[in-house]
């Protein structure tokens, strides 16, 4: 870029910032009423406007810095805060990131039919300084684009961690521990194994144990329809913490399939107790604790 072309980016991002500043309540008025800030701040108005002027504020700050094509520019720190809340809640209400990027292109409609007003005269012909009035409409747009990527980039890090969180409350609800007997606990396995998931199994039965001092903890995969190497290497650290925290995991319902898989991987779970169904593993655990359970004959009333 030629001296006189970067003296002339300067002085446009100069005007821009001092536009901004002088404009800052309309254009806050107005995007208060845009589906992005209004979808947030819909008890109070006036916490909308407040935090458009927030965000008006940091852009004001960006363009005087001449920085308005630079996503990591510092005054979008404070714009990626005010905004990081509401581009979350769109995503959480079902609006997916193209809708809301163009929420974030409509922002640029109402700053710039101001900014325009404040470039033509009366008669709606172009002050004397024309062209650097244009070279202000061209440093807003480019100012606004970043602005759009910075919602954009903040909307998929919202929508990120709100599917990790997700996908822990789905682990955690899918791995119930339950309480079969006194002392004796039982984690019921359904569906696919996965490393994640190995892991939050090993630490809900652990915490169980401890919670409800547990001599015996079942865990029973009658539901999962393949274990690999991986998976397989999981369990048995899961019996060897259990042991080391004082009770015996007893492991039920290792399906045909499974038990060719672990054989083949060259697996040794001859030191796990091994059940063929829950049943037998809480008859089991039972009897290891001293209890008989037998069946009452026909016709006889419980004491």
């Amino acid at each position: 870029m030629r001296v006189s072309e970067r003296a002339a980016a300067g002085s446009a991002a100069r005007e821009l910032g001092a536009f901004l500043e002088r404009r800052r309540e309309q254009i806050a008025q107005r995007w208060a009423d845009t589906p992005l800030f209004r979808t947030v701040f819909t008890v109070s108005r006036d916490e909308a406007v407040e935090a458009c002027k927030a965000v008006v504020d940091a852009l004001a700050d960006v363009a005087a810095t001449g920085r308005a094509e630079d996503v990591a520019a510092p005054g979008f720190d404070s714009v990626r805060e005010q905004l990081g809340r509401m581009a979350a809640s769109r995503a959480r209400s079902g609006h997916s990131p193209a809708q809301i990027a163009d929420e974030a292109a409509a922002l640029r409609t109402a700053v710039t039919e101001l900014l325009r007003g404040d470039v033509q005269g009366p008669s709606g012909g172009e002050t004397p300084s024309g062209d650097g009035k244009r070279d202000v409409l061209l440093a807003l747009t480019v100012l606004m684009g970043t602005l759009r990527l910075v919602i954009m980039e903040t909307t998929i890090n919202a929508g990120e961690e709100l599917i990790a969180r997700q996908r822990q409350q789905l682990l955690e609800v899918a791995t119930p521990v339950i309480s079969l007997w006194d002392g004796i606990v039982a984690v019921p396995l359904i569906g696919t194994l996965d490393s994640a998931r190995s892991q939050v199994v090993m630490e809900s039965l652990l915490q169980a144990i401890v919670e409800q001092r547990a001599r015996f903890a079942i865990l029973d995969i009658t539901g999962v329809p393949t274990v690999d190497s991986l998976v397989a290497q999981h369990l048995m650290k899961t019996v060897a913490a259990a042991r080391l925290m004082g009770a015996e995991c007893v492991v039920s319902g290792i399906r045909p399939a499974i038990a060719q898989t672990i054989v083949h991987l060259g697996i040794d779970l001859g030191s796990v107790v091994t059940r063929s169904s829950l049943a037998d593993a809480l008859a089991y655990a039972l009897t290891r604790q001293g209890i008989e359970v037998s069946h009452r004959a026909a016709g006889v009333s419980p004491r």
